[in-house]
């Protein structure tokens, strides 16, 4: 008899499946295979009367994965749920649980904090049962934003016409839409600074940080009429500078934004791939460990060998030591901090094995590691002070490191500055004095990462969400990203007003923040989780009441035109694409105008139709017959238009395969059923 392990993820398996052995066959359940379904009283899957019993249904694609793993599970002597270590694998394992009929308080659950052979033994030494606080956690988060989400976004559909809310996406957007609202309302206001030029240098006048009026810059510089200075003083400074913490999910996202360019998204969908593992001289391997985390703990073990690295490769003056780091308090610190899982695999060891972002990243998160745990880099700064004849002062200062410790390895922004050479006591001659005008700059707009920083420090959401709920913003229409800023567009102002009117308390920085500490409670077994939600809907429901009857309803816009087919109002509507004109019937009736778009030629395949450029959902351009469906010419090349391109037959014996196999299937499971019946009497 096998062992069956299941895991989220199908690389994953392959990986952990080779450190296990011939005993155990290890699969994937493709991530979480059901959600609350979209039945019962306004849909939400949620019988908020009865305990907030939740429904659930499978995801679109995942039945045909279920049925696999129960079919797997009958033939096995055991089953372990090994999904993510996080509460959403949590969730995924009673999910799969529950499916395959396994007992909850039964020891199957493992936990692999990273995808070696030392991290997967070192899982399988601690089983212990499904954690059904974790659960209940993800759970109230889940109903809770359903809930939000559903009925707030039926909301906005009915009264403004815009797409849809949600309990962390709506916040982030509010503070988006209020930063826009101080740039606008900014005014900006005059002062002067005064500066000395000498060649390419320049000193600052010893007050300009004060940002001072014209009346009193002009006052001073009329002063300045040799040009010369004296050199007064030299004052040296040195400072120790720490290394950075190692990585958690939002400053491993923050800095691939900042350092690499890449979306969040982006970065953490390569940095998954690394921990599920990569094929190194025939071996699967684990590269990171779970990157889904807000701790900067590193292992015991790890730190020992990192210092170890350190000193064979650096030498003695470049070991630091482990900083005892006190976490946030919204911090889960379930997990270590994002780093190598070994100290050999170094960057390039592994990059003939890597695609150029994979090393990218890995390289990122191995420095940050390795660094963490390096001597500070020691900085002197010389500050010289030089005075007009008049008694007017100016600074210039220079910054060298004189030891660079971590930056050896890591050098994130390097504070250097020229090295300066004066002597105090002589005089210098100044090339001109300038009095220049300067005005106050309104606040920056959020860039990505400035965004992640501004949620982390709120706590809007957890970091493993950042990513998915900037997307969501960016998707509804409600921001645009340009040139590395978050711009509101009307649509997001409007709705971010909107709830800001009715919903203040809940679209709320402190409520969010405070909404995540009570779920952190659930998680540890110190509250209910129906006195969580109980809570939230007898906080809710009174504003959404008040919302459906005083929230003013935002008619469309008509055209002037007439529906062709039922004769109602043509109206202005919104879609995925942008505006669209529309029958106001709808849904009963569902004609829509369809845009003129130019001729392109005649089709060549019924040579009644006009070729046009089209658009698939996915947003990709083609050119078709404008006839379609009568006529079906399509081309993806512009250049191709006129010609007619076989289109490969279609396989019609993949759809009898399946059949055969469906049926197979069927009848493998009856007798199955039979036998464990037939098992059970006995």
């Amino acid at each position: 008899m096998q062992k069956l392990v299941i895991v989220e993820s199908p690389a994953k398996a392959k990986t952990i499946e080779k450190y296990l052995g011939e005993d155990y066959k290890v699969l994937s359940s493709v991530g979480h295979v059901r959600d609350l379904a979209t039945s019962g009283p306004g849909g939400l899957g949620v019988d908020v009367e009865n305990g907030f019993k939740a429904s659930y249904k499978y995801i679109t694609g995942k039945k045909k994965v279920v049925t696999e793993l129960k079919k797997e599970a009958a033939k096995s002597d055991f089953v372990y749920l090994a999904t993510d270590p996080d509460r959403e694998g949590e969730a995924i394992s009673w999910h799969l649980a529950d499916e395959l009929g396994l007992e909850i308080d039964e020891l199957n659950r493992v936990v692999f904090n990273e995808i070696t052979k030392g991290g997967v033994e070192t899982g399988m030494e601690h089983i212990r049962s499904i954690d059904m606080d974790l659960v209940n956690s993800q759970e109230s988060r889940r109903i809770i934003d359903r809930i939000l989400g559903f009925k707030l976004s039926k909301l906005l559909q009915q009264k403004i016409k815009e797409k849809s809310a949600g309990r962390v996406q709506s916040v982030a957007l509010r503070i988006i839409c209020e930063r826009e609202e101080e740039i606008e309302a900014f005014i900006p206001l005059e002062y002067y600074k005064i500066l000395a030029i000498i060649g390419d240098l320049e000193l600052d006048y010893i007050e300009n940080d004060k940002k001072i009026s014209k009346e009193e810059a002009l006052a001073i510089y009329e002063t300045l009429k040799d040009k010369s200075l004296n050199v007064i003083d030299k004052k040296i400074t040195n400072k120790k500078q720490n290394p950075y913490l190692p990585f958690t999910t939002s400053t491993f996202q923050q800095t691939a934004v900042n350092k690499l360019g890449y979306t969040s998204r982006r970065a953490m969908s390569i940095a998954q791939k690394l921990y599920e593992g990569v094929e190194i001289s025939g071996e699967m391997q684990g590269l990171i460990t779970y990157m889904r985390t807000d701790s900067t703990r590193l292992s015991p073990d790890f730190s020992k060998y990192a210092m170890g690295y350190i000193k064979g490769n650096y030498g003695e003056d470049y070991v630091g030591f482990v900083r005892k780091t006190k976490n946030d308090s919204n911090s889960q610190d379930a997990h270590e901090a994002i780093r190598p899982t070994s100290v050999n695999l170094t960057p390039a060891v592994v990059k003939p094995y890597l695609s150029a972002e994979q090393h990218k990243i890995y390289t990122l998160i191995y420095n940050r590691a390795i660094s963490s745990l390096m001597a500070p880099a020691k900085m002197e700064t010389s500050t010289y002070i030089f005075e007009s004849d008049s008694k007017v002062q100016f600074k210039a200062s220079s910054t060298v490191t004189k030891f660079d410790g971590y930056k050896k390895v890591y050098n994130a922004d390097s504070t250097d500055k020229p090295e300066l050479e004066f002597t105090v006591g002589t005089t210098v001659t100044v090339d001109e004095f300038e009095c220049n005008q300067h005005f106050t700059k309104p606040p920056a707009r959020y860039s990505e990462a400035k965004l992640i920083k501004e949620m982390e420090e709120k706590g809007i959401g957890r970091p493993s969400t950042y990513a998915a709920t900037i997307d969501v913003i960016k998707q509804r229409g409600y921001v645009l990203y340009e040139k590395k800023q978050f711009i509101p567009t009307d649509s997001g102002k409007l709705v971010t007003n909107k709830l800001k009117e009715f919903f203040v308390d809940f679209i709320d920085v402190d409520y969010t923040r405070n909404l995540e500490d009570e779920l952190d409670l659930v998680a540890n077994g110190q509250e209910e989780k129906v006195e969580l939600l109980s809570k939230f809907m007898a906080d809710f429901e009174p504003l959404l009441e008040n919302a459906q009857a005083n929230m003013e309803k935002i008619e469309a816009v008509k055209t002037g035109n007439v529906c062709p087919e039922c004769g109602s109002d043509l109206v202005m509507r919104k879609g995925r694409y942008g505006e669209f004109e529309a029958c106001s019937n709808f849904p009963t009736c569902k004609y829509i105008v369809q845009e003129e778009k130019e001729s392109l030629g005649d089709c060549p395949k019924c040579e009644d139709g006009k070729v046009i450029e089209k658009i698939t959902r996915r947003g990709k351009a083609f050119y078709g017959c404008d006839r379609f469906p009568k006529c079906d010419y399509a081309v993806w090349n512009k250049e191709d238009i006129g010609k007619i391109i076989e289109q490969p037959a279609k396989k019609t014996y993949k759809k009898k395969t399946t059949t055969k196999k469906k049926t197979t299937t069927k009848k493998k499971t009856t007798t199955k059923k039979a036998a464990t019946k037939a098992k059970e009497t006995e």
